[in-house]
């Protein structure tokens, strides 16, 4: 069973910092992580993600399987329809499809929301796959970085399903690369949703991860 978590920070640079620092918990086998990626949205809501450490090197477990399907699915994250925002165009048929069926893939509703809210323009998400952990020392390292923690529990076979379905030929990469064909409209990205991040509720986890 993995964890999909995200964890969404007010400073555009958190995320890296909280990234290097799994890595170094990991090579102290305190933490197993699968993959992950960082987040930045700009002041005017553009989305940028980027690798900022090589978890290869680091002992992640798959050797960086998700890689360049990230991409799709914070895309996904961001344009869901339940959003009210039009996808279609902007990802392409197969994710658009995609996109109404993420609960089967692990992914619901209120998870979709929750990062929408989390990750406003000019903030940072880290977006990991967490295979193991030892819960209370992670947490003990990890609380210096403020952040509000969602988290969704994949099994194997949701996992490889998303994992197929996100690597599909028809389904593009927004934020993290240029739109495949002549279908964006006007080639802008829609403006942030969701009020500024709450304080953790509900499902999700209080401060640190």
């Amino acid at each position: 069973m993995a964890e999909l978590v995200v964890i969404g920070f007010e400073d555009p640079q958190q995320a890296d910092s909280a990234l290097n620092e799994l890595a170094r918990l990991q090579t102290e086998y305190l933490i197993d992580l699968e993959d992950a990626v960082v987040a930045v949205r700009s002041p005017d809501g553009k989305l940028r993600l980027k690798q900022s450490v090589d978890l290869i090197g680091a002992g992640a477990a798959s050797g960086g399987i998700w890689g360049a399907m990230w991409g799709s699915l914070v895309g996904l994250l961001f344009l869901n329809p339940l959003l009210g925002l039009a996808t279609g165009a902007a990802l392409g048929a197969g994710a658009g499809a995609l996109s109404g069926k993420l609960a089967d893939y692990g992914i619901n509703d209120d998870f979709i929301r929750s990062v929408a809210e989390a990750v406003q323009p000019n903030t940072s998400a880290l977006f990991i796959l967490v295979r193991k952990a030892q819960p209370e020392k992670v947490l003990a390292e990890m609380k210096q970085f403020r952040g509000r923690v969602i988290r969704s529990s994949l099994s194997p076979e949701q996992e490889s399903r998303l994992q197929a379905a996100l690597s599909g030929p028809e389904v593009s990469m927004p934020g993290s690369a240029e739109p495949a064909a002549p279908s964006a409209a006007d080639g802008t990205t829609p403006p942030g949703v969701g009020s500024s991040p709450q304080p953790p509720g509900g499902a999700t986890g209080p401060t640190g991860a």
